[in-house]
């Protein structure tokens, strides 16, 4: 006789990597983005409701492994992430993520997924979110300084959401801007590969810093930047990383997501921790400004906040049921009565 099948309450949706795919080709890409980026902002929107704290990380001289946790009081998520700029030699990604969403009455998880994928998509999401109350009116060229794994999805969350029609490119390989270029052959996108980064801000209403070393660096310098750009700097995202010059810093009205995790990992580790800086989340809600005239420097110094993975995770949940998109796992303990685990375990004896 063979042991008792999982129960009901066993089960939990799990979204894996070719699920993720599944969904995105199912929606679009594009269309995805905008979808993510409607839900980011609507739960900005309620900022206040969220628990916050900065994500908890554990560091080593080879990257970093964080967890980003947070709750509106219904739901409880969480992000397990890594960080590993040597992974690309060896064949790996620098950035893996998976997540979980849970009912906060129960404690029961209601979905796992993988987050690899969703992350990229989330994060250009915010950063062009960013960009439609920050950027010039009327921006239509963006600069992508650093060509790797996120450089395509913020190049079509751009053109998606803050109507991007050009994109001029650098990395330091130029097998990186190859590829990028390849992959946005087709996008709608006009599509420049530079040979410097100096170059490839000419002309550019926005750009975009997204490198990956976890170092102090300098890939923007002060002379670089006049009046009038909005700077999405996406690449300092932890402590001792950091991707402009001090001085940029210092003529930029500067947006962060959640400023205590901000002064942490963010460019604006470089300054002094009273220096004035604004949420996202005010400028979303009528709060505070955006930006406020044509010459005007504004940065948004994007280092990725837990509230946009649980955000990206309601997104998934909404869209598993319509899709088919996952499988059940067999993850929790499921016996007939709850005080008899024990008992479970017997009629799961062989023989």
């Amino acid at each position: 006789m063979g042991s008792p099948g999982p129960g009901l309450l066993s089960l939990v949706p799990f979204v894996s990597v070719d699920h993720m795919m599944r969904i995105v080709w199912d929606i679009g890409p594009e269309r995805m983005i905008v979808e993510l980026a409607a839900y980011i902002e609507e739960d900005f929107r309620r900022w206040e409701l969220f628990d916050k704290t900065p994500r908890i990380a554990a560091h080593s001289a080879e990257g970093v492994i964080e967890l980003m946790p947070t709750s509106d009081g219904a739901t409880y998520g969480f992000k397990y992430v890594n960080g590993h700029p040597r992974n690309a030699a060896a064949g790996r990604q620098t950035v893996t993520a998976f997540g979980v969403l849970s009912h906060v009455d129960s404690g029961y998880p209601m979905l796992i997924s993988e987050m690899t994928v969703l992350t990229a998509l989330r994060t250009a999401a915010t950063s062009a979110l960013a960009a439609r109350v920050l950027a010039p009116p009327g921006a239509k060229t963006m600069a992508i300084i650093g060509n790797g794994a996120q450089c395509e999805f913020q190049a079509i969350a751009f053109k998606a959401l803050a109507g991007i029609e050009a994109v001029r490119l650098h990395d330091i390989d130029p097998k990186a801007t190859a590829k990028a270029a390849a992959n946005l052959a087709g996008s709608g996108l006009a599509v420049v590969s530079c040979r410097s980064s100096e170059e490839a801000i000419l002309g550019a209403d926005i750009v975009t810093t997204c490198t990956a070393d976890k170092r102090f660096a300098t890939i923007l310098t002060d002379n670089m930047i006049g009046a009038g750009v909005h700077l999405n700097a996406i690449g300092g995202d932890s402590p001792g990383k950091t991707e402009l010059h001090r001085d940029i810093l210092l003529r930029s009205e500067i947006f962060v997501e959640y400023a205590p995790q901000t002064r942490i990992e963010g460019e604006i580790q470089q300054l002094d921790p009273s220096h004035p800086v604004t949420e996202l989340w005010r400028v979303l809600t009528g709060l505070a400004p955006g930006r406020r005239d044509r010459a005007q420097i504004t940065l948004f110094d994007g280092v990725g906040f837990a509230i946009e993975d649980f955000s990206a995770l309601r997104y998934i949940r909404d869209q598993i049921g319509r899709t088919g998109e996952y499988v059940n796992l067999d993850l929790l303990a499921d016996p007939d009565d709850p005080r008899d685990l024990f008992g479970m375990l017997l009629r799961h004896r062989p023989g």
